[in-house]
Order: structure tokens, then C-alpha cells, then sequence
């Protein structure tokens, strides 16, 4: 993974996890709100509802579904040149698009910094699409342990037969050969380094824009002054504050999106880390009615809220995808503003 150039370098806890927002009422906050508040406030359940309704939303979950499905038939890894494909279809300004912007972008501080973030932020997705690819891998191991629940007495207290007991402990030998579909390496800190940076350096560049304004103001107040020229200028900064506020508010949405995709992997990890643990302990004790049985129940009590994460995983994730293309687009126009 790239490392944030010209920068020095810098456990999931039980808290509530918060929503990622879209960037739709993010962005189109900044031309309604005062260009001088830094700190965006959003309305988490509002913003959530409107981008699960968003079509790219929706295109991009189909298409990672599709091929994501056809790969799970036979639960092998997506192809690297099949996950580059789709990598280059979902991401957007794609790879290709954001070099030849660049090439033609004059180098200063900052586009130095966007160049870094466009390529953290493709890592990121990535990175994100095999997660992806593992929700659907656990879902798929886990779906003989969820099949087998449904033929479970509904009185807990009823001693299972002995048929219903090996049915089960062959389904414990099977969990127990697959390993955790979340074990691989997922550490989003790097990136999460760089856009803290990037927003700094935003912040930064708001700051001084917003010095000039007044200092515009100011000057056109005297009677001496041009009254066309200072205009002009003033124009400029206050598109270069609305593109400016857009991009800082877009980078603070997407650092906190990878943040509670981070934790939620972690929780996802550790919670198949622990069934894994008690499956293995029923293994232990052999084909026994009553151990067997304690096993079944003391999985039956985890399995509805590992379906609940997987399922907010899973929304976390197509939620990146749309957000992290609305922050690329906004970087992009960010690096063609004129300068002063």
C-alpha cells in the first residue's frame, strides 16, 4: 500500500457503531452553508435512508453481487484480473482518468497530497471489495450451521435424537476445517493517516481563503479601490471555499466510513474466533447427545447477531463504494480550480 509522501507517521471497543452517511447531503450542504463553519453536522439516519436509495448505490451492490455469487458456487477467491475489472468498474474517477488529470495538474503541495489520497482511496476499495467477497464466504460456511438450527426442537429442553446429534457433529467437522473468512490482514490505518492529513491540509487551504475574502472585503470598502478587480478575485476564493469545504467534509465522511468498517470486521473476527472455539470443544468431547446439544445452543444464541453484522458489513461496504467516488470526483475538480 502507497505510504503518505512528505508526512511523518502517526481495538475495537463495545460503543455503538455509527452509520456512514452519504456525501449527497454532505456536499450539497457546503453551497448552502456558511463557507466559514469547518465542522459538518449530519443527520446520520437521514443521510443513510437516502443513499440506500441512491441508483449508484444500488448498481454498484448489483454488480459486485453478480460476480461475487458466481465465484461463491465454487468458494475460490475471486481471479486478481476479475477483481482488477471489477476494481476499474466501481471506482470512479477510475485509475486511468485520475493519471491523465493529473499529468496536466500543476504540482503544488496539495495536488501532491490528492495524488497520495487517490491512490490510498483505491487500496482502500480494494481492500473492501475482499471483504466483500468474505461475508459472502462466511454466509456460504455458515449456512449448513443455520440450516441445521431450523430442524432443532422448539422446546430447548428436548434431548435431540441421536440421528439429529451426528447430523450436527458432521456439520462441526466442516466448520472446523474452513478458516476464519476474516483473518487476512484489513488494517485501514495507513489510509485512515492519510486523509487526516489530506483534511488538514483542506482546512489549511480554507483557512487561507477565507483570510483573503475578508481581506477583499476589507480592501473594497476604501474609496481608492477598484471595485471590479477585488470582485473578480473574491469570486474566485469563494468558488475555491465551496469546492475547498465540499472535499474536507468528504474526506471526515470517508475516514469515519472506514473507521466502523474496521471495527465491524474486528467484531466479525472475534465473533467466528469464538464459535470456532466452542465448536472445537464440542469436537473434544465426541459424539455426545448432551455435550453436542449445549454446543448447538450456545451457537444458536450467537448466530442471529452474526447475520445482523455480516448484513451491516455488507451495507458498510457498497455505502464506500458510493461515497468514495463522490469524494474522488470532488478531489478531481479541486486540483483544475484556478489559482491565485
Amino acid at each position: 500500500m502507497p505510504h503518505c509522501l512528505s508526512f511523518n507517521q502517526a481495538s475495537p471497543g463495545d460503543e455503538p457503531l455509527p452509520h456512514p452517511s452519504s456525501l449527497d447531503g454532505v456536499l450539497s450542504s457546503s453551497s448552502r452553508n456558511n463557507a466559514s463553519n469547518p465542522s459538518p453536522t449530519f443527520n446520520l439516519s437521514r443521510e443513510l435512508a437516502h443513499a440506500f436509495q441512491t441508483p449508484s448505490y444500488h448498481d454498484i451492490r448489483s454488480l459486485v453481487h453478480v460476480v461475487n455469487t458466481s465465484s461463491q458456487q465454487h468458494l475460490l477467491p475471486i481471479q486478481p484480473d476479475i477483481n482488477e475489472l471489477l476494481l476499474s468498474q466501481i471506482l470512479q474517477p477510475n485509475k486511468e482518468r485520475v493519471q491523465e488529470a493529473l499529468s496536466h495538474a500543476k504540482p503544488t503541495t496539495l495536488t501532491h497530497l490528492i495524488s497520495t489520497y487517490f491512490q490510498h482511496s483505491e487500496s482502500a476499495t480494494r481492500l473492501c471489495l475482499n471483504l466483500y467477497q468474505s461475508v459472502h464466504t462466511a454466509r456460504h460456511l455458515y449456512t449448513p450451521l443455520f440450516d441445521l438450527f431450523h430442524t432443532l426442537p422448539a422446546d430447548s429442553q428436548t434431548i435431540i435424537d441421536e440421528s439429529l446429534c451426528n447430523l450436527a457433529f458432521d456439520v462441526f467437522l466442516k466448520l472446523d476445517t474452513f478458516e476464519n473468512p476474516f483473518s487476512s490482514p484489513h488494517s485501514f490505518r495507513e489510509t485512515q493517516l492519510c486523509f487526516s492529513q489530506l483534511k488538514l491540509k483542506l482546512d489549511t487551504r480554507l483557512r487561507k481563503s477565507r483570510s483573503r475574502v475578508r481581506l477583499i472585503h476589507h480592501a473594497t470598502a476604501g474609496p481608492l479601490c477598484s471595485p471590479y478587480l477585488p470582485h473578480s478575485f473574491k469570486k474566485k476564493e469563494l468558488t475555491n471555499i465551496s469546492q475547498l469545504n465540499a472535499a474536507a467534509k468528504g474526506t471526515f465522511v470517508l475516514n469515519k466510513d472506514l473507521d466502523t468498517i474496521d471495527r465491524l470486521v474486528s467484531r466479525l473476527h472475534t465473533g467466528i474466533e469464538y464459535d470456532k472455539l466452542f465448536i472445537r470443544l464440542g469436537l473434544e468431547r465426541g459424539r455426545d447427545v448432551y455435550s453436542v446439544q449445549e454446543i448447538l445452543k450456545q451457537l444458536h444464541k450467537t448466530h442471529l447477531n452474526l447475520t445482523h453484522q455480516l448484513n451491516d458489513l455488507e451495507d458498510h461496504i457498497c455505502l464506500w463504494f458510493t461515497n468514495v467516488n463522490k469524494a474522488r470526483s470532488l478531489l478531481l475538480q479541486e486540483i483544475h480550480l484556478p489559482r491565485i
